[in-house]
Order: structure tokens, then C-alpha cells, then sequence
């Protein structure tokens, strides 16, 4: 396992919180079970199921990014993630519960954030292996101009009015004829 701590990831995110703690343990979690450490490119996929500060821990600890495209994001607002590796075809889910996590804590941060960084695993996720689909890798995408800003954009992700390619944003204020 890398040797990244808790405060690696804390300087990458800008301050502690439990939130950043949740994610750290879930990531290890996940990578010792699958026996992987940090992906240099794209042999490790992370589906995260939260935009929250958790997710930092991902990118830090498994290195899974959006640059890279294997960081997927599925706004559903929980607290899982699903790691899979390309090499092995092996995946884990994580599930944060916390069910184990004293009422005591509730109201005390930095408690919260200690409890949940050595409290044992079972006391704080769900880990179950899964078989998916192996996502897609990253393709680059060409690039054109906008008809109307001038701004680069994927080709794939332009829209065509009147024979003019805009950028989303563009064709959304209507700006055809600017």
C-alpha cells in the first residue's frame, strides 16, 4: 500500500474534516482489498456516488482524476464508491455507514475525525466485491472553435444551429446570431 497519510491528503484537500477522513478510509479500504496501490495511469477506475471531500481521498490515495477519465462521478448523493481494476478485472463497492460511531462524537469534530481513522472497518463501512462492466478508457476528443465565443471545445460536445458549431453554453443563451 502507498505510503500516503491522512495529512498527504489533507494538504491536497486544504483542511481536515470528517468528511476527508470518511473518504481516506474507504479508499484503503478498497485498495487493500483489491491489492493494488496507486494507479499511474488509468489501471485503476473509482465510480463515486458523492461530489463531497471524500472524493479528494480518491485522487490523492488511489490517484483515479477526471483528467485521467478514471474518476467517474454518478450524482446519487451517497456515500459509496466502487473501485474496479483493469488488470485483474476485480472490483470492491465501499459503503459508509458509521453505525459503530459513539452519539457522544456527534457534536465534536476533531472527536469525529479521530474516531473514524482508527475506529475498526466494521464499525464504519460496507465492502462487498462486484463484478462490473470495465468502463471505458479515456479517448481525446478533437477540439474546434466556437462559431460565436472563439473558445476551444470537444467536438462531441458542440451543438450545430444554423450551420454554425457553438459550445453549449453558446447555443443555450442563443447566442447564434452574435
Amino acid at each position: 500500500m502507498n505510503g500516503r497519510s491522512f495529512d498527504d491528503v489533507v494538504r491536497f484537500h486544504g483542511h481536515r474534516c470528517p468528511g476527508l477522513a470518511i473518504g481516506y478510509r474507504m479508499t484503503r479500504a478498497a485498495l487493500r482489498a483489491l491489492g493494488v496501490d496507486r494507479a499511474p495511469d488509468e489501471e485503476i477506475v473509482a465510480i463515486v456516488e458523492n461530489d463531497a471531500c471524500g472524493v479528494d481521498a480518491v485522487q490523492v490515495l488511489a490517484g483515479c482524476t477526471f483528467g485521467k477519465g478514471n474518476l467517474i462521478f454518478r450524482d446519487v448523493g451517497k456515500s459509496v464508491y466502487t473501485f474496479f481494476v483493469r488488470t485483474t478485472g476485480q472490483g470492491v463497492r465501499v459503503a459508509y455507514h458509521a453505525d459503530g460511531m459513539p452519539k457522544a462524537l456527534s457534536d465534536d469534530r476533531e472527536s469525529r475525525i479521530a474516531w473514524i481513522l482508527r475506529a475498526p472497518e466494521e464499525d464504519l463501512l460496507d465492502l462487498d466485491r462486484v463484478e462490473i462492466d470495465a468502463p471505458p478508457r479515456a479517448v481525446v476528443r478533437r477540439s474546434v472553435r466556437c462559431a460565436v465565443c472563439g473558445e476551444r471545445v470537444m467536438e462531441t460536445k458542440t451543438v450545430v444551429i444554423e450551420g454554425r458549431t457553438l459550445c453549449r453554453p453558446c447555443s443555450e443563451r442563443g447566442a447564434v446570431g452574435t
